[in-house]
């Protein structure tokens, strides 16, 4: 089936948001592994696979993930190290909001950069911590009921 038919279903948008939230938590997972070689923490690759599987969980999840490498930086290292964990933390937390999640909708569900920046806000605004949970998968279904109703239009 093709892309264009796929992704007008609602479980078509949806398969296409796991797959852009999978490649973004890869993307993070990698930016983690890297960064925590570089400051030689103590069992970077572990991290960095919780990282992967913790980012699913909106919000959550990537503060979660912080947890461990900042205990085992701060144990292996001391705060200096530790300091420079939170530092990392806020990269990762700047590139994959502004960057890498709001190009992996674009590519893979087809929303807008714009859009998948700007519906967390004004849903966490309306509707608190669901309304950002549930942001990029309504998001997705959107796009693709807007894009089956121009097809049909046409």
């Amino acid at each position: 089936m093709e892309f264009r038919e796929h992704v007008h279903t609602t479980g078509g948008a949806l398969k296409h948001w796991f797959i852009a939230q999978a490649q973004d938590s890869l993307a993070v997972a990698a930016m983690w592994l890297a960064g925590l070689q570089i400051i030689h923490v103590p069992g970077a690759p572990l991290w960095a696979l919780l990282a992967f599987f913790l980012h699913f969980i909106p919000h959550l999840g990537p503060v979660l993930s912080l947890l461990g490498p900042a205990v085992a930086a701060a144990v292996s290292g001391g705060f200096d190290r530790m300091f420079y964990v939170l530092i990392l933390y806020a990269v990762v937390v700047v590139v994959e909001a502004f960057l890498f999640q709001p190009i992996f909708m674009k590519r893979t569900a087809r929303v807008p950069v714009w859009a998948s920046i700007l519906t967390p806000v004004v849903l966490g605004f309306l509707f608190s911590f669901w309304g950002v949970l549930v942001a990029a998968p309504v998001l997705a279904v959107i796009y693709a009921y807007r894009a089956r109703y121009k097809e049909r239009r046409t």
